[in-house]
């Protein structure tokens, strides 16, 4: 049977689609850009009735996340089970149904339910891919990720039934869905990364192997994670995500990330994990008193923090490795981390900045389309163009 890299070599295609995050990445990160300033713009000033809060809820989390996971499984699966990669006319496929979507859900007005179909069939799709690869490779240990993503694009078809609670609801599932998933795949590639930087720089001791730590860790957030979908305000969701907001600080600290401090493409990854640990502690803390601690602040501590930094980090990390480029951050790669942080940063203080919350989440959405949009530009023809030939 031809393996995964045989199947890679012999594609003749466009360098675009020769691997499953060059588009997602590419087109994730200008979504991302131009979603932010476009609802912002809408909220202050009045603009499209097409341009509402959910919207932007909805192609933050499905839209641009959706993309970036599916960029990064339909790079990962097939080095997982050694089936064939996803490339050419299907890879295209998947893209195209992704715009669609996007589309769509610009024109919902116009569109109707129709939108809803459209825009749910490219997780839909996506999902059936990542179970087809995995079963057919027998590669159990990914299941939960199978589920996860399954998960996930229901959630999405939950945001569009027509049920008074069913945007909060598919909105909490997905990002609780999305909680795990960088638990478990941050959980795997932060220290396995960090090790081979410190194995080559002959520094001890190592990341700590897998163990109790990380299973307990990963249990109390997938017990929290539910908890908070089904039941977010009560004291009992408030205290089990507390508890799995200090789990995972405790896993990352075994994980020895400030030994890392030189190479920033490797310190990211801990960075956007230690966001992922204060969102628990957060949304833990909006859960048992919301009057000390605004929900919205543990939602951005997710979103534009876990999220937002790991994606970048992961995203910038992929694109190097799997095109021959050195795995360490240039300049813009730094400045691109840098803006995300600030963009988090700033959108968690907006809450509890009384006044001045509008002037901080004006600024978190420029920095933050900076940041994308930085990545689309420095990264640009990394993704779109051939990797260059080995001299």
């Amino acid at each position: 049977m031809i393996t995964t890299a045989a199947a890679r070599r012999a594609y003749d295609g466009p360098a675009l689609f020769s691997f499953g995050f060059r588009p997602f990445f590419f087109f994730g990160a200008i979504w991302s850009a131009v979603v932010v300033p476009l609802w912002l713009f809408s909220y202050f000033h009045g603009g499209s009735a097409a341009l509402t809060r959910e919207w932007h809820i909805h192609e933050m989390i499905f839209g641009f996340l959706g993309a970036v996971i599916a960029g990064f499984l339909t790079t990962a699966v097939p080095n997982w089970t050694g089936r064939m990669p996803v490339v050419g006319a299907p890879l295209g496929g998947l893209v195209a149904l992704w715009v669609l979507g996007r589309i769509a859900m610009l024109f919902q007005e116009v569109l109707g339910p129709v939108a809803a179909v459209i825009d749910s069939l490219f997780l839909l799709a996506f999902a059936a891919v990542v179970w087809r690869e995995v079963l057919a490779g027998r590669n159990w240990r990914n299941l939960p990720v199978c589920g996860l993503i399954t998960l996930f694009a229901l959630a999405n078809v939950a945001f569009h039934l027509p049920i008074g609670a069913a945007v909060d609801v598919g909105v909490r599932l997905a990002l609780g869905a999305a909680t795990i998933l960088i638990g478990l795949i941050g959980g795997r590639i932060v220290p396995s990364f960090t090790r081979n930087w410190m194995k080559a720089r002959s520094l001890t001791p190592e990341p700590a192997v897998f163990g109790n730590v990380d299973r307990v860790a990963l249990g109390l957030t997938a017990v929290g994670a539910g908890l908070w979908v089904v039941a977010p305000q009560t004291p009992v969701t408030g205290l089990a995500l507390m508890l799995a907001g200090a789990a995972q600080l405790v896993r990352l600290a075994r994980w020895r990330g400030w030994r890392t401090v030189s190479e920033p493409l490797v310190l990211i990854l801990h960075v956007g994990y230690a966001w992922l640990g204060a969102a628990l502690l957060l949304l833990g803390g909006a859960s048992l008193d919301p009057g000390l601690v605004p929900r919205s602040a543990g939602i951005h501590a997710l979103t534009a923090g876990a999220v937002g930094v790991m994606t970048l980090a992961v995203m910038t990390r992929a694109t190097r490795g799997h095109t021959g480029r050195p795995l360490g951050a240039d300049t813009a790669t730094t400045a691109i981390y840098l803006a995300i942080n600030l963009a988090a940063l700033l959108r968690v203080a907006g809450p509890f900045s009384g006044a001045g919350q509008a002037l901080l989440l004006s600024a978190s959405g420029l920095v933050w389309s900076l940041a994308f949009g930085g990545f689309a530009v420095a990264y640009g023809r990394m993704l779109l163009l051939p990797r260059p030939r080995a001299a």
